[in-house]
């Protein structure tokens, strides 16, 4: 499919609208992934704030709009364009737990697990970062909700690591959606037919559950994630950066989403 380029004379916001519906219909064309729209920034006194009118948000412009969302998720290109048309600069979300689950840990720890997996050649799927300094990993739909069992047999409560699981009934926010100021989601590996076939989550569980427990105990260290030139990029033309992920402060648990 290629790529919606927007025109010469298009406002900031046709262009950033453009992005957010041609990255929507990559991954429904592209991947096989259902999408659905979720809330979306306005601007408020100069300050970018999140659709639904909370001040507090805490993920302004970026979680789902009301909580039928699920039911409106969809992988047909036709209703992605439907959907969007009715709020052109609505976030982009993934369901979890449908085409994949995604591991979710904080940047320091997600430097780590990457540098590990890579030197051990453990086949990966696409990865993701945040800019609430968060590295999201996809695997295969169902298994990263084994994590938390796999922990206790380990004897190590759920508890006691800061590790998200995004299964069913959660979502992933996706590239190139803005999350308040903070900046934009961005691929640090990006979807490619080499790792269309997602890895279980048990061929990740060791390098995870090491980097997580290396990475809280680094007080104050600083470890650096540069985001691979990614199909979010290359596709939406917008700008990437490398991220620096500083160490400490994180809440240790397993969550289930």
């Amino acid at each position: 499919m290629a790529t919606r380029t927007p025109p010469a004379h298009a406002s900031a916001a046709d262009t950033v609208a453009a992005h957010l519906l041609d990255a929507a219909l990559r991954y429904a064309e592209d991947r096989h992934w259902d999408v659905v729209p979720g809330t979306w920034l306005t601007t408020v006194d100069g300050m970018p704030r999140c659709s639904c009118g909370h001040p507090a948000c805490a993920s302004p412009g970026a979680h789902p709009v009301d909580p039928g969302w699920a039911g409106l998720a969809t992988g047909s290109t036709l209703t992605v364009r439907r959907l969007w048309s009715g709020q052109p600069l609505a976030s982009v979300l993934l369901p979890t737990g449908r085409a994949f689950d995604a591991l979710d840990v904080s940047e320091a720890a997600g430097c780590l697990a990457l540098a590990r997996l890579e030197r051990l050649g453990v086949p990966l799927g696409p990865v993701l970062c945040t800019p609430t300094r968060r590295v999201v990993f996809f695997v295969l739909p169902g298994s990263a909700s084994k994590f938390p069992a796999r922990l206790r047999r380990l004897g190590r409560p759920p508890a006691s690591i800061d590790l998200v699981v995004h299964a069913a009934g959660g979502h992933v926010v996706a590239p190139p959606t803005r999350v308040g100021s903070a900046g934009h989601t961005q691929w640090v590996r990006e979807p490619t037919a080499e790792n269309r076939w997602l890895p279980d989550a048990e061929s990740l569980f060791n390098a995870m559950v090491y980097a997580v427990r290396a990475s809280a105990g680094l007080d104050g260290g600083r470890r650096t994630l540069t985001p691979t030139p990614s199909w979010g990029r290359r596709q939406t033309g917008l700008t990437e950066v490398g991220v620096r992920g500083a160490v400490g402060g994180a809440g240790e648990f397993v969550r289930l989403r």
